[in-house]
């Protein structure tokens, strides 16, 4: 009598062998999901803020400064007026062409200047959530200050 339920025990055994393998599959690439997901959507909140702040800088810098929106358009995507040849964008793929410069009756202490990022278009690295996304466009406006304007009797 005692082998018989040993082989039975045994025989249920080999019937459940692979229900545990497809289980750990199945919650294994739901949590991958999950966690590719999270990654993901934090580097597309870091893009946003970089872009925000980017714009930000390109119009601080363009209302303290003369009117060359060369120098403006390299501030906004290098961090710097001359990026030189090996310099990197701030963000990755931006371009001047994202960048649009806009000066209305702009001198010392008047007139206003517009920095506006437009176009840019996010790419996730994981290929299960699409190819990307065009973020909206980033705008910062102030009043001219010194407008590049240095006092001679300084």
């Amino acid at each position: 009598m005692k082998g018989r339920t040993v082989m039975k025990r045994n025989r249920k055994l080999n019937t459940e062998r692979g229900s545990s393998l497809v289980e750990m599959v199945i919650g294994a690439s739901v949590l991958m999901t999950v966690v590719f997901g999270v990654l993901e959507v934090g580097r597309l909140l870091w893009t946003h803020n970089a872009l925000a702040e980017a714009a930000r800088k390109g119009a601080r810098y363009a209302a303290v400064s003369t009117q060359n929106t060369t120098n403006v358009k390299n501030m906004v995507v290098y961090g710097t007026t001359s990026p030189g040849g090996g310099a990197t964008p701030v963000v990755y793929g931006m371009t001047t062409s994202n960048v649009n410069v806009t000066y209305t009756g702009f001198g010392v202490k008047q007139g206003t200047v517009t920095v506006e990022i437009t176009g840019y278009v996010f790419n996730f690295n994981v290929p299960i959530f699409g190819g990307g996304i065009t973020m909206p466009s980033y705008k910062s406006t102030l009043t001219g200050e010194s407008a590049g304007y240095i006092p001679g009797n300084m």
